[in-house]
């Protein structure tokens, strides 16, 4: 059928796949009046308003029947026209309501299309759009409260302040370089080298905050190793509280890894119990032994475990020797049940570990000691507590505002006489906040930031 719109028109599924009460597709495009009124046979819905109808296919027979909502532009989420159909969440019949919209017109959406439209369209700036994503991938309580309060804007109003600082500071500057004979006394009076050391203070609050909401986001990755048999998998069972691992006294009982997410303080913790690295000839446990070694290689911090009973004997010399260097390392004496040691935690000096930054003394079949390796952990990352000054934050909005924290270190290094170097400074610092909420953005990083989004979302 001829498309009812020369404008482009996209739709998709907005609910999961799989069978539900209710399903819904959604459509944006410009001017979808005459759209919504082929689908439900005439009618004409009011915008914002629930409108029960019938849905038709071409021959006007009824596929399913629900509520038709319509969103004018630009009061929609995209911007443009916004179309849901709410129907029965069967799978067939969501894919024959589809099949109906593309048939008048419509596209498939790409992934995070609607999104991309209400940034393109100014519903959103960059830094919400993402927190979009945030919200739906959200592995904790804390997680999805970050990510509200970032779609919210909290995180972008950091931003723009700093931005309108930047712009504020540059005018005084780059004024005075049509005056070259005064600069140096009307910047001395204006303080701008105060109103910079403010700037830097502001910056530095905002990326804690924002590097705070990164651990959050993106949580950590905790592996344990150590020689067969000290009670690796035991630890994660305990830690999981579930029976994850399988538990026996025969060494090599784990042949391949095993991956359990836990949450501590609201910090999503991915914990991998990994193969017992050692020499083997069974190609089976060969296979998991270097999956191990590839899950040490990603890992934020590994969890050394040694029976004491043993000490560091030959095989877990050489698991240490293979470990990377800047690898965090916490030491775990596991089965005080049987050694008569009481649990605690102890400072570095008290590991027998190179590199180690703490002792911890635990039995993972009682649990004792267990809270004090919860803690530590969020210690190596420097997790300091979920408050309302917390945002979700990506790595790209990381490494922006160290960037932008460097020009500002480079721009209070300037002297009297570098007045171009330090308006240049200063504007390199605003285009890399600016980056962060899609100010200035090349067209590249929005596809590779859209494109790992849901469809229809």
């Amino acid at each position: 059928m001829t498309a009812l719109s020369p404008n482009p028109t996209i739709a998709a599924i907005a609910t999961a796949p799989g069978r539900g009460g209710v399903g819904v597709i959604r459509i944006s495009g410009k001017d979808l009046l005459p759209f919504a009124q082929a689908v439900s046979g005439g009618k004409t819905p009011q915008p914002r308003t629930a409108l029960y109808t019938d849905f038709l296919d071409a021959d006007g027979q009824t596929i399913d029947s629900g509520l038709l909502l319509y969103f004018a532009a630009p009061a929609s989420f995209t911007g443009e026209d916004v179309i849901e159909l709410q129907g029965h969440g069967g799978p067939v019949v969501m894919q024959m309501l589809l099949a109906r919209c593309l048939a008048l017109g419509a596209r498939m959406a790409e992934p995070g299309e609607f999104t991309k439209l209400a940034f393109l369209n100014n519903k959103l700036d960059l830094a919400q759009a993402e927190s979009v994503a945030d919200l739906i991938d959200a592995s904790s309580q804390s997680a999805a409260r970050m990510a509200v309060r970032s779609l919210k804007g909290a995180f972008s109003r950091h931003i723009h302040d700093l931005v309108e600082d930047l712009i504020t500071l540059r005018m005084l500057v780059e004024a005075t370089l049509d005056f070259p004979e005064e600069d140096i006394d009307f910047l001395e009076a204006a303080d701008a080298k105060g109103r910079l050391h403010a700037l830097q203070e502001r910056l530095q609050t905002v990326l804690a905050s924002a590097e705070q909401g990164a651990i959050l986001r993106e949580g950590m990755n905790v592996v344990l190793v150590g020689a067969p048999n000290v009670g690796k998998s035991s630890l994660l069972n305990a830690l999981a509280g579930d029976d994850i691992a399988i538990v026996t006294d025969i060494a090599g009982t784990t042949r391949d890894t095993v991956r359990e997410q836990i949450t501590l303080d609201g910090v999503p913790v991915h914990i991998i119990d990994t193969a017992g690295l050692r020499d083997t000839d069974d190609i089976v446990e060969q296979i998991g032994i270097e999956r191990s070694q590839k899950a040490v290689r990603e890992a934020d911090v590994a969890l050394i475990l040694i029976d004491p009973r043993e000490g560091i004997n030959a095989k877990t010399r050489g698991i240490l020797e293979s470990l990377p260097e800047n690898l965090k390392k916490i030491e775990i004496h596991n089965k005080t049940d049987l050694t008569g040691e009481p649990a605690g935690m102890f400072s570095d000096r008290h590991s027998a570990l190179s590199g180690a930054d703490t002792l911890i003394k635990l039995s993972a079949k009682t649990g004792e000691g267990l809270d004090l390796l919860k803690q530590a952990l969020l210690q190596e990352i420097g997790w300091q507590g979920e408050s309302e000054s917390l945002f979700l934050a990506r790595s790209r909005h990381i490494n922006a505002l160290h960037t932008a924290e460097t020009e500002l270190e480079n721009a209070a290094l300037c002297g009297n006489h570098q007045i171009e170097l330090f308006a240049e400074h200063l504007r390199l610092a605003q285009v890399a906040c600016s980056e962060i909420t899609g100010e200035f953005t090349a067209d590249d990083l929005l596809g590779v930031i859209f494109s790992r989004f849901c469809i229809g979302k």
